[in-house]
């Protein structure tokens, strides 16, 4: 699906009144975490692989063609060479982005880089674990150049490193 297609669906689900995020439980109870009250549910699937994406409101005007946002995504798998080959592909996908470019901070199952989403830089921090046989992706998108400032960007990662505290 087009990132395009994504954002106009995305409104869609905030303007239909989408529930504001807190705690949530995954893959039967065996993945649980909280987001901060501000965030807002926008995407949710069952099943295998089971996702839940949060838009993280940006309060500028930068938010009018950009999509600040947070997901998780739970994939059932046999055992760690399989959770490897998940990590491996998403890396793969990440990578034919338009105009991606590796970060700082990178580790075996910890990924920070920039791409190109509508012609704008996207700073991405994906981040992955293997739990209960379930591969776990962390991945927090946010526009590089928000006009929402420095605290934003800072609460926007604080948020993302309160969800990875309790994923580990």
């Amino acid at each position: 699906m087009s990132f395009s297609r994504n954002m106009v669906l995305a409104a869609a689900l905030v303007l239909a009144g989408a529930a504001h995020a807190g705690e949530v439980s995954m893959a039967g109870g065996s993945v649980s975490f909280s987001t901060p009250d501000q965030w807002v549910g926008i995407m949710e699937t069952q099943g295998d692989p089971e996702v839940r994406v949060f838009q993280v409101p940006d309060p500028s005007p930068t938010a009018s063609s950009s999509l600040a946002r947070v997901t998780v995504t739970v994939k059932q798998v046999a055992n760690a060479n399989e959770f490897q080959q998940y990590v491996n592909n998403a890396m793969s996908k990440a990578k034919a982005l338009t105009g991606y470019q590796a970060g700082s901070g990178q580790g075996s199952d910890n990924f920070a880089y920039t791409a190109q989403e509508n012609g704008a830089p996207y700073t991405y921090s994906e981040r992955y674990w293997f739990k209960d046989n379930h591969a776990i992706q962390l991945r927090c998108v946010r526009p590089s150049q928000s006009q929402a400032g420095a605290q934003w960007k800072a609460a926007f990662d604080k948020g993302c490193d309160a969800i990875a505290a309790r994923l580990k």
